[in-house]
C-alpha cells in the first residue's frame, strides 16, 4: 500500500512540475487564449509559437537569449525577460490590428471565386531564419465544388540570409529559399476533408472568430533515409480563421497559417537540423467570375518580382521589417525582375 502511494504522489509531482512549464498567452481585453503568437530570443530566433490554446512550453526558452520579443499578427507587442515566463498566464494587447475586412468586388454568383490576398513565407533553421518571402497571390476556386483550381501569384518578394551556402555534408548551412512555398489552400472550400484519421482537429470560437487547428505528422518512430539524407519526426499544424458564427464557407475566411516541422541530416552529420517553414495567407479580396484567366507571374525563388512597393500597405503583413531588425544588412533582397 505505501509503494501504491508512494508511485501516485511521485505521478503528482510530476504532472505539477509538467504542467508548470506550460504558458498561456491571452487577450488583455477578454482572456482569450492567443494562438500564433511567436517568441523571438534576442538573436533572431523564433524559439516558441503558441498552439490554438495559446500555449508554449517554457523549456523551449533559454535565460541566456535574456529578451524575448513577442510577434502576433506581424507586429510586435511585447518584449519580456525570462523572469516574466515564470507567470502561467500572460496577457496581451491583441488589437494593435484589427481584422481586415475583406472586400467583395462582385457579389453576383459565377462559375470562379476568386481570393485575392497578402501572403508572407519563411524557413528557419535551428530556431533561426534562413530564408524569407511575401507577395499578393490570387486563388480561384470552382464555385459549385469549392475545390482549388489553381495558384496566380502577382506580385513577391524573396530575402535570404548572406552566411547561407551550399555544402552538401552540412545541411545546417544549406540555402532552404527553394523550400519557401505558397500557402496551400486547397480545402479551405471544404474544412470537412481535413477530418480523416491522420489529422487531429481542435476548434477555436473567440470573440472576433472562429478557429480551426489540423495537426499531423508522420516519421514519428523511425527515420527515411534518401541518397545519404536522414529525414524524422515530421509535424504540420494549419490554422485556418473564419467569421464568427459562420458557416465556415469561401465567403467566411479570414486568414490561413501553416507550419511545417522536420529533422534532417546528412549520414555523416552526429545531430538533426530542425527545419521550419511558416506560410500565411491574409485575404482582402473576394470577387466571382466565370473567366478564370488571370495575369500571374511565375514564383522563381532565386528573384523578386514586383512593380508596386506593395508592403508599404499598412494592412500588409510585412515580416521582412521584424527579420531585418534582428540581421540588419545580412539579410538580402534578391534582384527584382520587373
Amino acid at each position: 500500500m505505501k509503494k501504491i502511494h508512494f508511485v501516485y504522489l511521485l505521478f503528482c509531482l510530476i504532472s505539477v512540475f509538467t504542467n508548470a512549464q506550460i504558458i498561456t498567452f491571452v487577450s488583455e481585453k477578454n482572456n482569450t487564449p492567443l494562438p500564433r503568437v511567436s517568441v523571438f530570443g534576442k538573436d533572431g530566433s523564433i524559439l516558441a509559437y503558441s498552439d490554438i490554446d495559446g500555449r508554449i512550453d517554457k523549456q523551449s526558452l533559454s535565460p541566456t537569449q535574456e529578451k524575448f520579443q513577442l510577434i502576433y499578427n506581424n507586429f510586435p507587442v511585447a518584449t519580456l525577460s525570462y523572469s516574466d515566463f515564470d507567470q502561467p498566464v500572460i496577457k496581451i494587447n491583441d488589437q494593435v490590428k484589427e481584422i481586415e475586412t475583406v472586400v467583395i468586388k462582385n457579389s453576383k454568383p459565377a462559375k470562379y471565386i476568386f481570393i485575392r490576398g497578402n501572403f508572407n513565407a519563411y524557413v528557419t533553421v535551428n530556431n533561426k531564419l534562413n530564408s524569407y518571402a511575401d507577395g499578393i497571390v490570387t486563388y480561384i476556386f470552382d464555385n459549385k465544388s469549392k475545390k482549388l483550381k489553381s495558384t496566380n501569384v502577382e506580385q513577391y518578394r524573396v530575402f535570404r540570409l548572406a552566411e547561407s551556402k551550399n555544402e552538401k555534408k552540412e545541411t545546417s548551412k544549406w540555402d532552404y529559399s527553394n523550400s519557401l512555398e505558397l500557402p496551400k489552400l486547397k480545402n479551405v472550400g471544404n474544412p470537412e476533408e481535413y477530418k480523416t484519421k491522420r489529422n487531429t482537429i481542435k476548434e477555436l470560437k473567440g470573440e472576433r472568430k472562429d478557429q480551426i487547428e489540423v495537426t499531423g505528422a508522420a516519421l514519428q518512430d523511425k527515420e527515411f533515409s534518401f541518397f545519404g539524407y536522414r529525414f524524422y519526426d515530421i509535424k504540420t499544424i494549419l490554422n485556418m480563421s473564419f467569421e464568427k458564427g459562420s458557416e465556415k464557407t469561401l465567403k467566411d475566411f479570414l486568414e490561413y497559417n501553416e507550419l511545417v516541422f522536420v529533422k534532417l541530416k546528412h549520414k555523416s552529420e552526429p545531430n538533426y537540423n530542425q527545419i521550419t517553414l511558416y506560410t500565411n495567407f491574409y485575404p482582402t479580396e473576394l470577387n466571382f467570375s466565370n473567366d478564370n484567366d488571370i495575369e500571374k507571374v511565375k514564383f522563381d525563388k532565386d528573384n523578386s518580382n514586383y512593380k508596386t512597393s506593395y508592403w508599404q500597405d499598412s494592412s500588409f503583413p510585412n515580416m521582412q521589417t521584424i527579420f531585418s531588425s534582428f540581421f540588419k544588412g545580412d539579410l538580402k533582397e534578391q534582384t527584382n525582375k520587373k
